[in-house]
């Protein structure tokens, strides 16, 4: 058997030596296009929902007429109306910032490839690397070197979208006719009057094209750029799916649909718009061109200016700015945490809304470099064996008491899978025998691998599992789990010994929470040992209540609220009030 490469461990300490000696240069990428981002969030504000309308549906008769100026207006006003008009404006600004920054490091790429065969031959590969890497996988790097919020997503975004505008403008180039670039070396062109004068106008069409591709791509990204933390209409449909709202996910994806057509018909119609090259455009083109460069400069300007600047206060607020890295929303843990804010009167704070896996990168990245933090936590939890954290106090009991890891199965489970059934009702263990699993895990090891070796290492609670128990031989379950690493552990374990012991064939759904008790509930899954009550999935077992079996907790002494360094010095949420 072979050895396997360690190319995790590799990627991971690349990442880790540029995190180390590039800081500064990811603090300057940082600072422009979060003033970007800023400044054209702030300007699309600045102006009443109304006059953005009436501005973009007359943007909108310019270059594609009644149809489109009509389908602005309408799309818009309906957006207005739902009530997420904010979101969608940024939305804009981020897909815009992504597009120009796509825009300005593309073009000179691309006529690059167009001049240069090698330079061509390098980038092809790297471009379909990039086109064809799960675009989550570009989430991990860019919260690490840039922390949660926009500046990652508008990166995930450019890294994700840029390839379009790459080869179309290389493409566009190298299709301009032979015998044009004769005729110029001909007329003894210089290099700069051939590209400019000849070659890029012919391939001007072709280059928009690339152009359309990669802001709809950028779009296309708003609802995973939700994940780490970057805000817009996306974070309303990323919220809507986790918590099961198929009304709210229909209103805010039909936002991100209007949006999505509007600028796809809009950049389609700039190209025919260049392609019949009358006179009063090509006059007026130095400035449209001039008025879409001085906007983007006042955006930047606005942004650098209103962006608050790091402070290094006594007050914690201060040195966190305001903010608690939080996980899913929509989780019952997010909804404490909110209630948390409200009750200790924490009006000037913000919970970040991403994922489990950007919180933990967020810790990671701020423990490594001894910097403050605070996150949403829950025990058990590979991040307590990791590093020395704790728990803020809660004197007003807010995030409620310890919380219990309940398995519920689908109804009918006891008398179709006996076996299953009574090994899931006998299913329970500790917080420490899970936190040995999740840590292997954590350190590279297969779920599998680190659930059988502890399968194999605890013969003793295996065996209590399935005592006196038939083997089912060959018969199919399906388990359904949600991925946090708890879970992971759990479901994985519970699988293992299933399929050692029993002779189960198991089958492990992955989804988010709310789907996960739907699962259950319909049928579709047969169990799962993922239930956190009473309170982080209080909301799915009140909504499906009389659909699943509750076969009661197979772990007790869970805990959630929120969790900072040791190093810090805070001991209760109290402490985050200035007084």
């Amino acid at each position: 058997m072979f050895i396997k490469i360690p190319l995790d461990r590799w990627v991971e300490s690349i990442i880790s030596w540029l995190n180390i000696h590039f800081a500064f240069l990811f603090d300057f990428i940082s600072s422009i296009i979060s003033g970007l981002v800023g400044g054209f969030t702030l300007l699309f504000h600045a102006f009443p929902a109304l006059i953005v309308i009436i501005f973009l549906t007359l943007l909108a008769y310019y270059f594609g007429r009644w149809r489109l100026a009509l389908f602005a207006a309408l799309g818009l006003l309906l957006i207005l109306n739902l009530g997420y008009w904010e979101p969608t404006m940024d939305t804009l600004a981020l897909v815009l910032t992504s597009a120009l920054v796509s825009i300005v490091l593309g073009l000179p790429l691309g006529i690059w490839c167009a001049r240069n065969h090698s330079i061509r031959s390098t980038l092809t590969p790297l471009l379909d690397f990039m086109q064809t890497m799960p675009a989550f996988v570009y989430l991990i790097p860019a919260v690490t070197f840039f922390g949660l919020g926009v500046v990652p997503g508008v990166i995930a975004s450019v890294i994700f979208s840029i390839p379009p505008t790459i080869r179309l403008t290389n493409l566009g180039i190298q299709q301009v006719p032979a015998d044009l670039i004769e005729a110029a070396d001909a007329f003894g062109s210089t290099p700069y009057q051939k590209l400019f004068k000849v070659q890029f106008p012919l391939a001007l069409p072709t280059i928009l094209a690339g152009i359309n591709q990669t802001i709809m791509l950028s779009l296309s990204m708003v609802v995973i750029a939700s994940m780490i933390g970057a805000q817009g209409v996306g974070a309303d449909v990323y919220r809507a799916v986790t918590q099961l709202k198929t009304g709210q996910g229909f209103e805010a994806g039909l936002a991100v649909v209007v949006l999505a057509i509007l600028l796809d018909r809009l950049t389609q119609n700039v190209i025919g718009k260049k392609r019949k090259v009358n006179k009063s455009f090509a006059l007026k083109k130095p400035l449209v061109i001039t008025a879409i460069i001085a906007f983007c400069v006042v955006a930047f300007v606005v942004g650098i200016q209103k962006k608050s600047p790091s402070s290094t206060g006594d007050f914690v607020g201060e040195q966190v700015d305001y903010s608690i890295i939080g996980i899913d929303p929509g989780s019952g843990l997010m909804k404490a945490a909110e209630t948390a804010l409200q009750s200790y009167d924490l009006t000037s704070w913000k919970l970040i809304e991403g994922s489990s896996t950007a919180m933990t990168i967020a810790l990671d990245k701020a423990y490594k470099e001894g910097k403050p933090i605070i996150v949403t936590g829950w025990t058990p939890h590979w991040m307590f064996s990791k590093y020395e954290l704790k728990y803020l106090a809660d004197p007003k009991n807010v995030f409620g008491g310890d919380e219990e890891i309940h398995t519920i199965v689908r109804l009918d489970l006891q008398a179709d899978q006996p076996s299953a059934y009574q090994f899931l009702d006998n299913f329970e263990w500790k917080p420490a025998d899970m936190e040995q699993v999740m840590v292997k895990i954590q350190e590279g090891q297969k779920p599998e691998e680190a659930a059988s070796q502890w399968v194999e290492a605890n013969p003793d609670k295996v065996n209590a599992w399935i005592k006196g128990i038939p083997k089912a031989s060959g018969k199919k379950l399906k388990l359904a789990y949600v991925a946090w690493d708890s879970e992971i552990s759990s479901s994985n374990v519970v699988k293992c010994v299933l399929e050692s012991k029993l002779g189960y064939q198991v089958d492990m759904l992955q989804v988010e929470a709310g789907p996960m008790w739907a699962g259950i509930a319909s049928g579709d899954a047969d169990a799962m040992v993922a239930g956190w009550l009473p309170t982080t999935h209080k909301d799915y077992y009140e909504k499906f209540k009389g659909k699943f079996d509750d076969l009661g907790p197979n772990m007790i002494g869970t805990k959630l609220g929120l969790v900072v360094p040791k190093y810090m010095n805070l001991a209760s949420i109290e402490d985050l009030i200035q007084k």
